[in-house]
């Protein structure tokens, strides 16, 4: 159950019912369908508003933001990753004509709608300083504050030496039900994995996650690499791997797999998009691959190399613990939260 002074209410509405719609109708549709409301969300908050007194609401991402504007108190956004700096950064990518226009069209509807959004906010919250540009300009004039705060782990909970290492295996520790993690290991099974192989044969892949509703057929699995699906304790085949890969080529915010594999002292290797948004150097707190042969490469001689597993592992777990902890990351989100109260209730009081 929740912890003391926690109440959970819980509105039963499954937030991706809309993914199936077809094409056509999210390509017209004025906002992106992550951003449609749910009548039963806004009755939910409509009771809780006149349950009882509030000093301030927080949203936690922009899809819901909606429903905290008709509280009257101070607001906080956690942006946590901006829809429009995904699609821009996709629309970016290039492609083919009709995957570069569908981009750009969900790109331009969620900046539109998230400016509306995050002005209407006393202060919203990024997870990397390359989103936070992207803020700061849908907040305009509009006297909202932004700040960054990075997404963090548990460094007591996620600890070195909770499992017997695999000399030989590799992990991937995200779900192949979001677009973004099928995407790295389409590339990574097609691109790079064969690669590896050639160079050590009896190498093997462990991907977690739950594969509900996902397209098998377009991933390149043999009998080398272990869906895990659902995990009662990711860290378990995270800590059992040799060396964590993370071969992202879209998406945004931080990467919590990357936090929770250099916590558990597993050695990372990861594209510089799979890093992006993280404080850390290339070649002492992981290693950074563009190319399927770097990304190969770098990926074997870390196997071969046990010392430098341990030279990477020993670095990113100091790097955790020093900047990415949820105890501080949570002390610096509580301030910001009673900085903004304390300024709403100063206006107030001149008023």
């Amino acid at each position: 159950g929740p912890p003391p002074g926690v109440e959970v209410h819980a509105v039963d509405v499954d937030p991706f019912r809309y993914v199936s719609l077809p094409a056509m109708v999210k390509f017209v549709s004025p906002l992106p369908l992550a951003y449609w409301p749910s009548r039963a969300m806004h009755r939910k908050l409509g009771a809780l508003r006149t349950s009882g007194h509030w000093d301030a609401v927080i949203a936690y991402a922009a899809p819901v933001a909606q429903y905290a504007l008709s509280l009257p108190i101070p607001r906080i956004l956690e942006v946590d990753a901006a829809l429009s700096y995904q699609m821009r950064e996709r629309f970016m990518q290039g492609g083919h004509l009709a995957a570069r226009l569908r981009a750009l069209v969900s790109w331009r509807k969620a900046y539109w709608y998230e400016s509306f959004l995050v002005r209407r906010f006393s202060a919203a919250t990024v997870v990397s300083g390359r989103e936070s540009g992207c803020v700061r300009s849908m907040v305009s004039t509009a006297p909202c504050r932004v700040e960054v705060i990075p997404n963090g782990v548990d460094c007591t909970h996620n600890r070195p030496g909770l499992a017997e290492r695999q000399p030989h295996r590799l992990v991937y520790n995200g779900a192949l039900s979001y677009d973004a993690n099928y995407d790295a290991m389409v590339y990574f099974l097609s691109e790079i994995y064969p690669l590896i192989k050639r160079d050590i044969p009896d190498v093997s892949l462990t991907i977690t996650g739950s594969t509900t509703g996902v397209d098998l057929n377009g991933l390149a699995l043999d009998d080398t690499v272990t869906l895990t699906g659902y995990v009662n304790d990711v860290r378990i085949p995270v800590s059992e791997a040799a060396v964590c890969v993370v071969p992202l080529r879209r998406g945004g915010g931080t990467r919590l797999k990357i936090l929770e594999a250099m916590a558990l002292g597993t050695p990372v290797v990861a594209t510089s998009k799979g890093a992006e948004g993280l404080d850390v150097v290339d070649g002492k707190d992981l290693l950074i691959a563009d190319t399927p042969a770097s990304f190969a490469e770098k990926t074997a001689w870390l196997i071969r190399d046990i010392e430098f597993q341990r030279y990477l592992a020993a670095n990113a777990r100091m790097v955790v613990e020093t900047r990415y902890d949820w105890g501080q990351i949570g002390r610096q989100f509580v301030r910001l939260v009673e900085e903004t109260v304390d300024t709403h209730r100063n206006s107030e009081s001149q008023r």
